[in-house]
């Protein structure tokens, strides 16, 4: 069973996602809270594996408890947070996904979306598909000062590969593009992930745009 916690401050939204989440055999619904605050005490107590978590909220918002939530963490241990926003370009999301949340999830959202992404985070991986996240990191990397890269520690081929996660494609993308085993795929991004200490891939495309390898620009 996948446990999960559902943070909202509207009371008909958490109980939504609720019923939504209990209807999935292998989905679980361990807590929920009103406030970042409460997420932050819930995720001590129940170390779930995924949270569901609003942006805006009274007492701590999303992006602070997320902070919170994965500060408190080794990586390898931590929750994995959805962001959930009514917003498709929120810069709240994108500082959000600076602090290891793994993806985000518009709340319009049909609703099997929702049961689908949360195994996709629980299974380690990052809420990247969407066309809106690649736009949502692009707009704002544009106005982002770019940082000192380390991106000089990878490979020739790793670098390859983490340009072509920052556009968007998926590993079955590049293992096309590149003519490569997806399994080699899969191997080159856990050994860019490791070598850059980062926590998924929504965390290696800011790190790709903020460290100038990859610029705004159309998908390719």
């Amino acid at each position: 069973m996948i446990q999960v916690v559902v943070v909202d401050d509207q009371e008909m939204v958490r109980a939504g996602f609720r019923a939504l989440l209990a209807a999935e055999p292998d989905l679980e619904v361990v807590g929920q809270a009103a406030d970042g605050a409460e997420a932050v005490e819930i995720a001590r107590r129940l170390a779930p594996d995924v949270i569901l978590m609003d942006v805006r909220m009274p007492v701590l918002d999303g992006l602070a408890a997320t902070r919170r939530i994965l500060g408190e963490w080794t990586s390898g241990q931590a929750p994995r947070v959805i962001m959930l926003t009514t917003f498709d370009l929120d810069e709240y999301v994108y500082d959000a996904l600076r602090a290891g949340a793994s993806g985000f999830l518009l709340k319009h959202s049909p609703p099997g979306e929702l049961a689908a992404a949360v195994r996709v985070v629980a299974a380690g991986d990052a809420l990247l598909a969407p066309s809106i996240t690649r736009r949502l990191v692009e707009d704002f990397a544009r106005v982002q000062p770019v940082l000192p890269t380390t991106s000089g520690e990878l490979t020739p081929r790793e670098t390859e590969v983490l340009k072509l996660i920052a556009r968007g494609h998926s590993n079955r993308e590049i293992a096309a593009g590149l003519t490569l085993a997806e399994q080699t795929v899969k191997t080159h991004v856990s050994r860019i992930l490791a070598k850059l200490n980062l926590r998924d891939r929504a965390q290696a495309v800011v790190h790709a745009y903020e460290s100038g390898l990859v610029h705004p620009g159309p998908r390719r």
